[in-house]
Protein backbone atom coordinates (compact mmCIF):
# COMPACT_ATOMS: atom_id res chain seq x y z
CA UNK A 1 0.00 0.00 0.00
CA UNK A 2 1.61 3.82 -0.79
CA UNK A 3 1.65 6.24 1.48
CA UNK A 4 -0.87 8.89 1.05
CA UNK A 5 -0.47 12.71 2.16
CA UNK A 6 -2.67 15.36 2.27
CA UNK A 7 -0.14 17.77 2.47
CA UNK A 8 3.79 18.13 1.96
CA UNK A 9 5.08 18.12 5.52
CA UNK A 10 6.71 21.82 6.80
CA UNK A 11 9.29 21.33 9.70
CA UNK A 12 7.80 24.22 11.99
CA UNK A 13 10.48 23.39 15.05
CA UNK A 14 11.29 27.09 15.80
CA UNK A 15 7.72 27.37 17.17
CA UNK A 16 5.63 30.20 16.60
CA UNK A 17 7.64 31.87 14.23
CA UNK A 18 7.65 29.02 11.49
CA UNK A 19 4.05 28.64 12.21
CA UNK A 20 3.02 32.37 11.29
CA UNK A 21 5.73 31.92 8.09
CA UNK A 22 3.54 29.34 7.02
CA UNK A 23 -0.12 30.94 7.06
CA UNK A 24 1.77 34.33 5.59
CA UNK A 25 1.68 36.61 8.91
CA UNK A 26 4.02 38.60 10.37
CA UNK A 27 4.36 39.62 13.88
CA UNK A 28 3.03 42.59 13.21
CA UNK A 29 0.38 41.84 11.03
CA UNK A 30 -1.11 39.55 13.51
CA UNK A 31 -1.12 42.43 15.98
CA UNK A 32 -2.95 44.62 13.55
CA UNK A 33 -5.61 41.78 13.27
CA UNK A 34 -5.82 41.01 16.47
CA UNK A 35 -6.81 44.87 17.47
CA UNK A 36 -8.98 44.85 14.27
CA UNK A 37 -10.39 41.76 15.85
CA UNK A 38 -11.81 43.79 19.58
CA UNK A 39 -12.40 46.83 17.71
CA UNK A 40 -15.07 44.99 15.65
CA UNK A 41 -16.42 42.88 18.62
CA UNK A 42 -16.64 46.46 20.02
CA UNK A 43 -18.72 47.71 17.65
CA UNK A 44 -21.50 45.34 17.38
CA UNK A 45 -21.89 45.20 20.82
CA UNK A 46 -22.29 49.11 20.49
CA UNK A 47 -24.89 47.66 17.59
CA UNK A 48 -26.61 45.18 20.10
CA UNK A 49 -27.06 47.38 22.68
CA UNK A 50 -28.98 50.31 21.23
CA UNK A 51 -32.23 52.08 22.68
CA UNK A 52 -35.41 52.08 21.37
CA UNK A 53 -35.38 55.96 21.54
CA UNK A 54 -35.21 56.85 17.61
CA UNK A 55 -33.13 59.60 17.97
CA UNK A 56 -30.89 57.93 20.40
CA UNK A 57 -30.62 55.03 18.97
CA UNK A 58 -29.70 56.66 15.22
CA UNK A 59 -27.13 58.19 17.01
CA UNK A 60 -25.43 55.30 18.89
CA UNK A 61 -26.22 52.91 15.55
CA UNK A 62 -24.13 55.75 13.44
CA UNK A 63 -21.31 55.19 15.77
CA UNK A 64 -21.55 51.91 16.02
CA UNK A 65 -21.29 51.66 12.01
CA UNK A 66 -18.36 53.87 12.36
CA UNK A 67 -16.27 52.07 14.44
CA UNK A 68 -17.08 48.69 12.51
CA UNK A 69 -15.73 50.66 9.35
CA UNK A 70 -12.30 51.70 11.20
CA UNK A 71 -12.08 47.84 12.05
CA UNK A 72 -12.64 46.66 8.76
CA UNK A 73 -9.92 49.12 7.54
CA UNK A 74 -7.37 48.76 9.83
CA UNK A 75 -8.01 44.53 9.13
CA UNK A 76 -7.27 45.19 5.28
CA UNK A 77 -5.01 47.90 5.67
CA UNK A 78 -3.15 47.90 9.29
CA UNK A 79 -0.05 46.32 8.43
CA UNK A 80 0.49 48.88 5.98
CA UNK A 81 -0.42 51.87 7.96
CA UNK A 82 1.50 50.73 10.79
CA UNK A 83 4.53 49.77 8.69
CA UNK A 84 5.50 53.38 8.05
CA UNK A 85 5.69 53.69 12.38
CA UNK A 86 7.84 50.53 12.67
CA UNK A 87 10.62 51.59 10.41
CA UNK A 88 13.74 52.56 12.56
CA UNK A 89 15.18 56.34 11.91
CA UNK A 90 18.22 57.04 9.67
CA UNK A 91 21.82 57.11 11.03
CA UNK A 92 23.25 60.74 11.17
CA UNK A 93 26.60 60.32 8.99
CA UNK A 94 29.49 59.08 10.68
CA UNK A 95 32.07 62.18 11.43
CA UNK A 96 36.23 61.14 11.84
CA UNK A 97 38.35 59.80 10.01
CA UNK A 98 36.58 56.91 8.14
CA UNK A 99 34.22 59.53 6.91
CA UNK A 100 33.74 60.86 3.33
CA UNK A 101 35.12 64.54 2.78
CA UNK A 102 32.31 67.07 3.05
CA UNK A 103 32.28 69.79 0.35
CA UNK A 104 32.45 73.20 1.71
CA UNK A 105 35.09 75.86 2.89
CA UNK A 106 37.78 74.94 5.24
CA UNK A 107 38.68 77.36 7.79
Amino acid sequence: MRDFYLAEPVDISNGFKDFFDTIGLTGTGLVTKAIAAVIAVIAFRMLLQLSADPKTALRKGSMAIGTLFVAVILAMYGSVLFSTVTNSPAKPPASGPTAPPTSGPKS
